[in-house]
């Protein structure tokens, strides 16, 4: 007898192929039957999911995200499994929160103070969950990947990083310099001792965005090409590992190109980097990016840029600060408290002076268009009429200033507001340029960052938005083609065995959804998150059945009880894929 049987089906099975009417049969977490084509016919099942005149698909595969810390206090890692993802790859931009440091007085793991103010301040995560919901018990890489082991909702992998390793070896002096030798062996001892451990490679960051708590560049912002260069060499000797990195904000200059493309060939592995936004009038630009891979390729290496097929509208919260900080002069008073911050905006001269920072030229002086902002979320019951309203017409109505009007909402809601500016709908040349750049070989769908900035962007539903708005509405691409881009393509770029494809003997992460109705609801605000705090969440409309490891673990757009995800190991659940 057959543990599921997904009956009657159109199977699209991930590598491109047209759909099939099959039924597929899962037994001990491994697909066994499709349309019982290994012979043995079985019909019986324990459970049976009727999916006629559905479409039956590989899990979606989400290469870059930032679960390391919400795995512990949401071990269902939503809202990706809401959306058809089955696998997850953590451990980016060099932020983990692994390994530890050992104190020598008390024998406890140190450091774990400066990475959660670090992930804080760099990834918009709240200070409450990374305190209160992660036990910063470990110190080993090895260990902090135990505690995750059959916990988890689906499968995730976690690269290994930079800034966390140096910071374990460098202590304080990590953002003030480059490594000595005998600190560099340190590095690489400890980069080993974590791939051995299973983690799937090295990943860092020289992005100038990224700063930490205390005003510093992150560490791995510290470290010399050499060093970078050296470490991503570590990785040869593993099988299974990849390269991740964040090489600058902005155009790409010669040694950005040369970087990437000697790392990845220093490692036999492949490199991607974050992040490529594309519509039509930046299409010329992503192009000439894209020529990062055609240097890596004549190097020996392998470098595919990250691209997320939304578009990303910014939402901002006082709550977080995040995103305001980088306004001129604000990044003290964000981080202030929140009875700080509430006194400084219902201080009439305070706010007056606030704004006046925030008019100063500045590349991000748009972000300060306050009368363009849209009121999103509130949480006081006298905000609720503002919700969905332009900050302009609220102003006018109350006879104050856009900026006067905005600061006292935020104020009654106790700085919980969400507002921003909403992202524009894609029109036929943007969907043209976005399918163009995801179908070069340079490129690869990703870069969702979920688990990241909570309040401030939400891409971790770019897989139903894909299928509603790009396949389904503007007919940019077909059906077949979209899953293949999203499941195959990134199993096969980090040599994920046996996943991102429905074949006999293959793992059994499988969805069920309707082509017809398929896609994101609105993304609102969710105060669910460990102290209080929102983030931006959406469930998916039209994904009825979610499987990983043969177990359902969404039904009907909601989560069941079933936690059967596998924490991939390098060498174990990955292979090394060919890079020429």
């Amino acid at each position: 007898m057959l543990d599921m049987l997904i009956r009657n089906g159109d199977v699209v099975d991930g590598t491109g192929a047209p759909r099939r009417k099959a039924d597929v049969g899962i037994k001990d977490g491994k697909i066994v039957a499709i349309n019982g084509s290994n012979g043995d016919g079985a019909t019986e099942a324990s459970q049976v999911i009727d999916a006629t005149g559905k479409i039956v698909a590989p899990g979606f595969v989400d290469i870059h995200t930032h679960y390391d810390a919400q795995a512990f206090w949401d071990p269902t890692l939503s809202p990706s499994p809401l959306h058809g993802v089955t696998t997850v790859i953590g451990g980016n931009c060099g932020f983990t929160i692994a390994p530890l440091g050992l104190d020598p007085s008390t024998k406890n793991p140190a450091d774990g103070e400066y990475l959660m103010r670090m992930l804080a301040r760099v990834e918009g995560m709240p200070l409450e969950p990374l305190r209160d919901g992660v036990p910063w018990d470990w110190t080993t890489y090895g260990e902090f990947l135990d505690r995750m082991d059959g916990t988890l909702s689906i499968n995730a992998g976690f690269m290994v990083g930079h800034s966390a390793i140096r910071r374990v070896v460098m202590g304080e002096e990590s953002t003030q310099r480059e490594a000595t030798p005998e600190e560099m062996a340190e590095l690489k001892r400890l980069l080993r001792d974590g791939i051995e451990a299973g983690g799937l490679g090295f990943s860092s960051s020289w992005a100038r965005t990224h700063n930490d708590a205390d005003g510093a560049m992150v560490p791995s912002r510290y470290a010399s090409r050499d060093e970078l260069v050296a470490l991503a060499g570590v990785c040869r000797d593993f099988e299974g590992t990849s390269l991740e990195l964040i090489p600058c904000v902005g155009p790409f200059e010669d040694w950005a190109l040369n970087l990437m493309a000697d790392m990845s060939a220093a490692a036999g592995r492949q490199l991607n980097w974050n992040v490529m936004l594309v519509n039509s009038a930046n299409y010329d630009d992503c192009v000439e990016k894209l020529h990062a891979g055609d240097v890596a390729r004549e190097k020996g290496g392998k470098v595919v840029a990250l691209t997320v097929p939304v578009n990303l509208g910014v939402r901002l919260c006082f709550a977080s600060g995040f995103g305001l900080d980088a306004l001129p002069e604000w990044e003290t008073h964000m981080f202030g408290s929140k009875a700080e911050k509430i006194a400084m905006l219902s201080d009439p001269d305070r706010r007056r002076h606030l704004d006046e920072l925030a008019q100063q030229p500045s590349p991000l002086r748009g972000l300060a268009d306050w009368q363009s902002k849209v009121i999103y979320d509130t949480v006081s019951p006298q905000n609720e009429q503002y919700r969905g309203r332009l900050v302009a017409e609220i102003a006018e109505e109350e006879g104050k200033s856009p900026w006067d009007a905005l600061c006292d909402i935020v104020v009654a809601d106790e700085l919980q507001t969400s507002f921003g500016t909403p992202a524009a709908r894609e029109s036929d040349d943007d969907w043209k340029a976005r399918v163009d750049v995801i179908r070069d070989s340079r490129a690869v769908i990703g870069a969702s960052d979920a688990g990241a900035h909570l309040d401030f962007l939400a891409s971790f539903n770019y897989s139903t938005y894909l299928l509603g708005r790009g396949v389904r509405e503007a007919g940019a691409l077909g059906l077949e083609e979209a899953i293949q881009l999203m499941t195959d393509e990134q199993a096969q770029l980090y040599g994920i065995s046996k996943r991102g494809r429905l074949e006999e003997g293959w793992h059994a992460d499988v969805i069920v959804f309707d082509e017809a109705t398929v896609d994101s609801e609105e993304i609102r605000m969710n105060y669910d998150v460990p102290g209080g705090s929102g983030r931006l969440f959406a469930k998916a409309v039209g994904m009825d059945h979610v499987v990983c490891n043969g177990e359902e673990i969404v039904r009907n757009g909601e989560f069941t009880q079933a936690r059967p995800g596998t924490v991939l190991r390098s060498g174990t659940h990955t292979y090394t894929p060919d890079i020429n």
